[in-house]
């Protein structure tokens, strides 16, 4: 399956340069997320804009295909590379800033999409699990009951991409994605969770 990453944001917030690029214990915050889908053998294509060149070049760089988006927001660009890519098939849709992901987390989706027979999965973690650094993902919804936050990863259509898809919400306790990397807070505190646990 094909992993569209979506690196075409400022990431102002983290005033460190472009922000895919970010160092997380030496290494680039989207290494980690591309080594990932990799592992889990997925074929990672980078999906970036005018506002950040040089991770298009660090993708070139290091022979990860690439695509242009016009950086017109998250949603308009996902629809514009995955338009661009001509997938008709499933296809994952992640952010680039999860650097703690693992193989391991990203076949449980893909099994999880595979056994629910809907067009398209969503991927949460419970509110509670993120609660040190809850300015960074202030977004919620109850599912199952339990308020959780979107993980940033999920999996959709190719040949729906710009349509409503029916969807399942899959819950992961997963602190792992509870790390989505916004401000240089979040960035200490992925930094210090991965020098105890590097992926594997």
């Amino acid at each position: 399956m094909r992993a569209l990453i979506m690196a075409g944001g400022s990431g102002s917030r983290l005033n460190s340069g472009e922000k895919p690029l970010a160092l997380i214990c030496g290494q680039p915050m989207i290494a980690y997320v591309i080594r990932a889908f990799q592992n889990a053998g997925c074929e990672p294509v980078v999906a970036g804009s005018s506002k950040t060149p040089m991770t298009a070049n660090w993708c070139r760089a290091n022979g990860i295909a690439f695509c242009r988006t016009d950086g017109r927001g998250y949603v308009d660009d996902m629809v514009q590379a995955v338009c661009s890519l001509d997938e008709d098939g499933a296809l994952f849709v992640s952010v680039a800033d999860i650097p703690c992901i693992t193989a391991e987390i990203i076949k449980t989706i893909e099994d999880a999409y595979m056994a629910n027979g809907k067009d398209a999965l969503s991927t949460w973690v419970p509110a509670a699990t993120i609660t040190s650094c809850r300015e960074s993902m202030p977004y919620r919804e109850k599912i199952g009951g339990i308020e959780a936050c979107p993980a940033g990863i999920n999996i959709i259509r190719g040949d729906h991409a710009g349509d409503e898809q029916d969807e399942f919400r899959l819950l992961l306790s997963e602190p792992r994605l509870s790390l989505n990397i916004n401000t240089q807070g979040d960035r200490e505190r992925a930094e210090a969770f991965l020098w105890q646990n590097p992926p594997p």
